[in-house]
């Protein structure tokens, strides 16, 4: 008797689930992105790995920026007063490239370094 209620339970249960309507169509993956046109796949995977390479360089450089405006201080004492003088200083061999329409911030006075759009 236990079994066969928990068994009815269970499959109206199931039924109320999947009676709901769903506001996404069964065919639109990523609508938004692209235009559903599998001829666009290729292109929007591209576009979608450039966006992804500038996060990482971004995130990358920053952070190696970052390290080095520390390194600075513990050794100095101080932040420098700009990015041109941890390569001067030798705690950097150059600058680090920004992505295209990027540029880097830097704050003497906290010691951050941010990336940011031009």
């Amino acid at each position: 008797m236990k079994s066969s209620s928990c068994l009815s339970i269970a499959a109206g249960l199931l039924l109320l689930g999947c009676g709901g309507k769903s506001d996404k169509s069964p065919t639109a993956t990523n609508a938004t992105t692209s235009g559903g046109n599998p001829l666009d796949a290729p292109a929007d995977y591209l576009r979608g790995l450039g966006k992804a390479q500038q996060t990482a360089v971004k995130t990358v450089d920053t952070t190696r920026l970052t390290q080095a405006v520390q390194l600075f201080n513990v050794e100095k004492g101080r932040n420098p007063k700009d990015l041109d003088e941890l390569v001067k200083e030798k705690f950097l061999p150059q600058l680090p490239p920004v992505p295209y329409g990027m540029k880097l911030v830097y704050d003497a006075d906290s010691g951050k370094v941010s990336v940011e759009k031009q």
